[in-house]
């Protein structure tokens, strides 16, 4: 997977990088994020200020963070990722915006209850951070745990959804 083009919007937790191939969506990533692409990445990618799929994404995104979107209409691309990172990753599409899981229920979910590291390292590389809902997965007893964001996004994106986290 190679994006095509890409669009940055201001965010209430930073600014996002929106990114598209000719399958759908296939980045998005906080600067700064872990496992994102660099600066010099970001600049060599076409600007997609024009790109329908990504004005859609941006507008998509902006509605979530306002409170008037809780899931997500766009193709995605998720091609980067290892088959077994793909299949959590679509894991991950399946919680719904207000509910959590623990790497546990994750791997359960994939029939592999031993994968709970392999789950959280393929979950570490989601791509597609928000539609993709990475901060939605908890440690074992509801403690909040690593995100490749920053722990201080994800308890802002689950406060956003209605969790009660501290």
């Amino acid at each position: 997977m190679q994006p095509l083009s890409a669009l940055r919007i201001d965010s209430p937790l930073g600014p996002i990088t929106l990114a598209a191939s000719t399958q759908g969506l296939c980045g998005l990533w906080f600067d700064g994020q872990k496992h994102g692409p660099t600066e010099v990445q970001r600049q060599q990618w076409p600007n997609g200020e024009l790109q329908p799929l990504l004005q859609k994404a941006a507008a998509q995104v902006t509605a979530y963070f306002a409170g008037q979107l809780t899931s997500f209409d766009l193709p995605l691309d998720l091609s980067a990722g290892t088959p077994f990172q793909q299949s959590v990753w679509r894991v991950l599409l399946s919680i719904p915006c207000g509910a959590h899981q623990s790497y546990g229920d994750a791997a359960r979910q994939l029939n592999n209850p031993q994968a709970v590291r392999a789950v959280g390292a393929a979950v570490g590389r989601n791509p597609v951070s928000i539609i993709v809902p990475c901060h939605r997965i908890l440690g074992a007893g509801g403690q909040l745990t690593g995100y490749a964001g920053g722990l201080w996004r994800k308890q802002a994106l689950l406060r956003l959804e209605g969790h009660p986290v501290t």
